[in-house]
């Protein structure tokens, strides 16, 4: 399991023009007002949800580079404004494509005789994966979820370690360019 949450986030998310993103917030919050953040603390031991070793860290790296390029600082959990947690996801996803093709010679006699007259029908079934990246700010103080991120691909092959943290830093940096969230016009 934690070989496939790895092969998750290595593979999540390749080409800028297939990520979808998006972010949901409290319209509560005074997000001006938040300076400082911290990791999350996994208390329980269970990682299954998490990923290991070095996607962890390119996760971490892409989230930390994008906060603190909005102002946050990083400080620790007793005196965080914000605590930040994120997790992985994978959905299988079937696609199903049926072609009709109503054209072509029918060189026998009867109805349908001479041009047009065929029609071929081709169906594909075509089972892929799609994996999710969600990012989660939490009030320390109220220790209520204030905003969330979430960022989804189809996931693909990338070979080499630069190829993943390409991958990585440009999906929290699609996610992270909701926040900020930005006042609503009435």
């Amino acid at each position: 399991m934690k070989n496939l949450l790895i092969f998750v986030v290595a593979l999540i998310l390749s080409a800028c023009s297939t990520l979808k993103s998006s972010s949901d917030y409290d319209p509560n919050v005074n997000f001006a007002a938040i300076k400082t953040y911290a990791w999350v603390v996994n208390k329980s031991g269970d990682t299954t949800y998490h990923l290991d070793g070095l996607m962890e860290q390119r996760v971490k790296s892409a989230v930390e580079t994008q906060l603190q390029q909005k102002g946050l600082s990083p400080v620790d959990a007793a005196s965080a404004d914000v605590l930040v947690n994120y997790f992985t996801k994978v959905d299988k996803k079937i696609d199903v494509d049926t072609f009709n093709t109503h054209f072509g010679y029918n060189p026998y006699y009867g109805p349908g005789w001479g041009w047009a007259g065929n029609v071929n029908t081709q169906t594909v079934v075509r089972e892929y994966e799609v994996g999710t990246l969600v990012v989660d700010l939490v009030d320390r103080a109220s220790n209520k979820l204030i905003w969330r991120g979430s960022v989804a691909d189809t996931i693909r092959t990338k070979n080499t370690p630069q190829e993943r943290i390409e991958v990585v830093n440009e999906a929290i940096s699609e996610m992270m360019k909701y926040y900020p969230p930005k006042a609503e016009a009435n």
